[in-house]
């Protein structure tokens, strides 16, 4: 009943107006556990999705590769990874297309950062930014994704990541360790992580992830990606940054 309510609205509201209510909606709740963000999709964020999704400009595939090249950052979402390891800094969180068909999530780990005390505890020890590649193309009109690594490099937590860095980290791997090999990188090696977390890397690399845009324009993404078919569905609210 209330969806439906909401969804009544719509008809009053440009997309310009529904984009920036949509984003007063999630603003400071990325943080919250991920059980509260799923329900909170459910009950208050599908209308916005499913609205938007109708006034999609960009609706054929091909139509969106060029619209998403530059970097976004992820303000709200229900991917499990994204917080795979403590500590994330989201303003230091991309999301960056190139237009050689090379794709990368990267973001910052500081544990303790968010505390002032155990920012005081943990501010001798290095930040932790880690890069997951993909591949994407158009495959029969869907949006087809390659895994292709995952890499790590401690820095000084000090030093912001900053756009330029994660984009000139991104490029440089690209150069230096996937086009110079003959083909994808079967594995990947990561260190000072436990087994535990490791694993759970290992799976997401292994695994054959599907991406749908439900709307995509010059500055706003609302993403669906699943890991596997069998997976329940993940929502992300990305935002142009460059």
């Amino acid at each position: 009943m209330v969806n439906t309510i909401v969804a009544g609205r719509f008809n009053y509201l440009s997309t310009p107006e529904l984009k920036k209510e949509l984003l007063e909606l999630v603003k400071d709740k990325d943080t919250e556990p991920l059980r509260s963000k799923v329900n909170f999709y459910n009950q208050q964020l599908r209308p916005y999705f499913e609205e938007l999704m109708r006034r999609n400009p960009y609706p054929v595939v091909e139509e969106q590769l060029p619209i998403v090249v530059g970097v976004w950052t992820p303000v709200w979402s229900t991917i499990p990874f994204h917080d795979i390891l403590p500590g994330r800094v989201r303003e230091q969180s991309y999301q960056i297309f190139h237009d050689d068909g090379f794709y990368a999530n990267i973001a910052r780990f500081a544990p303790g950062q968010q505390s002032s005390f155990w920012k005081n505890v943990t501010s001798k020890l290095p930040a932790c930014d880690l890069m997951v590649m993909q591949k994407y193309e158009v495959c029969d009109r869907q949006w087809c994704i390659q895994n292709v690594g995952i890499f790590q490099a401690l820095r000084n937590r000090d030093i912001p990541l900053t756009i330029d860095d994660a984009d000139n980290w991104f490029t440089d791997v690209v150069n230096t360790k996937i086009k110079q090999a003959q083909g994808s990188p079967k594995t990947f090696k990561l260190e000072n992580l436990d087994k535990a977390t490791i694993k759970k890397f290992e799976k997401t690399y292994l695994a054959t992830p599907l991406l749908e845009h439900i709307y995509v324009d010059r500055d706003l993404r609302l993403v669906k990606t699943q890991r596997e078919p069998s997976q329940r569905p993940s929502y992300t609210i990305a935002v142009r940054r460059r």
